[in-house]
């Protein structure tokens, strides 16, 4: 099997720490792969999988039940891209079960909790920079607002502009979102990198895969959209498949030099 095209700077010693590492060129056909690599995860470890995925469902009730309660009905729509972006913080517990997976190891969620507490300063790092550019997010769909007032009667060309400007503002910062944390999060718990290191890498892994990240990217959305469809039910399989995809995504995407510590 050829070995696979490098695309980013080699890594240099180890006792310094790259800015990023490099990544390998992508088919396009590696998003199926992940898909089949998680799926494979899950039914192996399906207990501790629907465990963590019915936690963020009922994560998820909460927050809607919140938002529904305060009447603030259009809250759940900015909640729902809210849990599809910083999805990748909040699967980092099934990161761990698919590494435990990799190792040989019967996966527990006790270790996936201590690899989540030894990582807890770069996750809420990382945490705080995805509720940053949410914040700006929301501050710039306000300003669309300003022209294209809510209270004004818009034609059918004024709903198409609106939506038109409101969707490019929108794939702006989901793009830097997703850019980011592609294979970030991973990558901290594998590699024990920074969270500056690991976005920059899940950046340069964007950046040389646009097309397979896209579809990457659409596939996401579309799974979370067919879990949201079900009353949040399917999302205790569709979170947890996701999350152990993810892994794999990391772990074919970065190069690293070196495989997972035993």
């Amino acid at each position: 099997m050829p070995e696979p095209d490098v695309v980013g700077p080699e890594p240099p010693g180890a006792e310094i720490e790259p800015l990023f590492y490099p990544c390998n060129k992508l088919g396009i056909d590696a998003p199926r792969r992940w898909l089949a690599l998680g799926w494979q995860d899950f039914r192996r470890a399906w207990r501790q999988s629907l465990i963590y995925g019915v936690g963020l469902v009922l994560l998820g009730y909460l927050v809607t039940g919140l938002a529904w309660g305060d009447g603030n009905t259009f809250a759940l729509f900015t909640l729902a891209v809210a849990f599809i972006l910083a999805g990748p913080v909040l699967a980092f517990g099934l990161y761990s079960i698919s590494r435990q997976l990799d190792l040989g190891r019967e996966p527990r969620l006790g270790v996936c909790w201590l690899e989540s507490r030894n990582q807890l300063r770069n996750e809420l790092l990382f945490a705080l920079v995805i509720l940053i550019v949410l914040l700006v997010w929301a501050r710039a769909a306000s300003m669309v607002h300003v022209f294209f007032p809510v209270g004004e009667e818009l034609s059918v060309l004024g709903w198409i502009e609106f939506l038109a400007v409101g969707s490019a503002v929108g794939s702006i910062f989901a793009t830097i979102v997703f850019s980011a944390s592609a294979v970030s999060l991973p990558m901290m718990l594998d590699r024990d990198t920074d969270a500056i290191t690991s976005a920059l890498t899940s950046v340069n892994a964007v950046v040389n895969n646009k097309g397979v990240m896209l579809l990457w990217a659409a596939l996401i959305v579309g799974l979370m959209l067919l879990g949201f469809v079900t009353a949040y039910i399917g999302l205790a399989v569709v979170l947890p498949l996701i999350g152990h995809a993810t892994w794999h995504a990391y772990r074919e995407t970065v190069q690293t030099g070196q495989q997972a510590p035993a």
